[in-house]
């Protein structure tokens, strides 16, 4: 689905693109690339699903151990840091924020990372916060990268074995996330994860203006500053959910 796909191939990209993403998220998606085209990128539109994935039941547990991966939390004095393909001030404001993170290395070779959060996390692309509404027994997990030649193994599975592993210890039951929903890989990453479905949002941003559509309250947002953005709740699933798809 890439750009140069969309303008030279228009018909054959949107069929692949409603294969991929069905017809509502397709059509979102062809609108995006449309207004920061048509608007040299100045004019954006974001759709999230929200999903939450239950934390210590197994599901990764049965997953073989690699001599030769190690998964460990990461502090903010490790030099591994020097490695991650983030912008030292952004580690830096992470970790002030109270934030957690565990690296994975393969050999000598780092491989990938996943952050997580307790109490709340503020978006980063847009203007929005997390609030969990159960914070002894939730966290927000964001920013799951695995380096490009190890995504066709298990790095990413091992990284969430070694972190569902330290949550269930604490008691934490539910770690929160948010998943573009113009991402097939990552979407088919979190449903083999086993997680479950908890809303979405879509959010229309031009220059200062930001106008916020979601399935919790407020539901309608509406904000011309950074100093104005959503709180979303976020509230453990109780008795029978749906997968997330």
């Amino acid at each position: 689905m890439s750009l140069s796909d969309f303008i030279t191939q228009p018909w054959r990209w949107w069929r692949q693109t409603v294969t991929t993403l069905g017809l509502f998220n397709a059509l979102l998606y062809t609108l995006d690339r449309l207004l920061a085209r048509g608007s040299f990128g100045a004019v954006r539109l974001r759709r999230y699903l929200f999903v939450a994935q239950p934390i210590g039941q197994g599901r990764l547990q049965a997953l073989r151990p690699d001599g030769n991966t190690v998964v460990a939390a990461t502090p903010p004095e490790s030099p591994l840091l020097a490695q991650f393909p983030r912008p030292p001030q952004v580690i830096r404001a992470r970790y002030a924020n109270g934030a957690q993170c565990f690296s994975a290395c393969v050999g000598a070779t780092f491989a990938g990372f996943i952050w997580f959060q307790r109490k709340a996390y503020d978006e980063d692309e847009v203007r929005c916060r997390y609030v969990m509404a159960a914070p002894e027994e939730s966290v927000w997990d964001f920013d799951v990268h695995v380096e490009a030649r190890f995504r066709l193994g298990r790095t990413l599975a091992r990284l969430w074995q070694a972190v569902d592993a330290h949550l269930a210890a604490q008691r934490v039951q539910w770690s929160f996330s948010r998943i573009s929903a113009f991402n097939p890989a990552s979407i088919a990453a979190h449903r083999r994860l086993g997680t479950i479905a908890c809303g979405n949002a879509t959010f229309l941003c031009a220059g200062p203006l930001q106008v916020a559509f979601l399935t919790m309250s407020p539901f309608v947002h509406l904000s011309f500053s950074p100093r104005q953005r959503p709180s979303l709740l976020l509230s453990p699933p109780r008795g029978p959910s749906p997968q997330f798809h």
